[in-house]
């Protein structure tokens, strides 16, 4: 491997170092989720609870009203946003991960018009606690197909994930 391997995410570059995965932001999506996410997913948790709470508001007066369609369709977004928390709890965005960290990488193809593929990554923090990195690849706007396959390269060389031998990545 070559000291440094570098391919594009959804919002930047994944630098894989010998020591060391680096996750950098660029563009104006980088830009925006440096200022709302930060190295931390709690600010994100915090504004998903928050519209889950308004949701929550809406559901009430609209059953209070006599509006039961409209109240079962706040409470179906309230569920799905407080799936999400609990599912996300353990996420984590730090921009640096050392290798000797990792505990597992695991590859999530693309759903096409549904889902973007990426890379799942498990790994120790500085406090000993089991968190998840989420490397979210471009998507079809973007040459999805392409950068996903060079990731999967580097990914693989780099001893990160066994090779994968369906051709049929997306």
């Amino acid at each position: 491997m070559h000291n440094e391997s570098k391919f594009k995410t959804k919002t930047g570059y994944c630098h894989i170092l010998p020591d060391k995965i680096i996750l950098t932001r660029s563009g104006t999506v980088g830009e925006v989720s440096k200022i709302v996410v930060g190295n931390g997913i709690s600010r994100m948790l915090i504004i998903y609870g928050v519209i889950a709470l308004s949701s929550l508001y809406f559901a009430f007066t609209s059953f209070k009203s006599g509006e039961n369609g409209f109240a079962l369709l706040y409470l179906f977004i309230v569920s799905y946003i407080v799936y999400g928390i609990t599912k996300s709890v353990n996420n984590s965005a730090t921009p640096i991960i050392m290798r000797d960290k990792i505990k597992g990488v695991t590859f999530h193809s693309a759903k096409p018009g549904r889902t973007r593929a990426y890379f799942e990554i498990g790994f120790e923090d500085e406090n000993g606690k089991l968190k998840n990195r989420l490397i979210m690849l471009p998507g079809s706007m973007n040459d999805g197909k392409n950068e996903t396959e060079k990731a999967l390269f580097i990914m693989e060389h780099a001893d990160l994930i066994k090779p994968i031998r369906n051709t049929s990545r997306s």
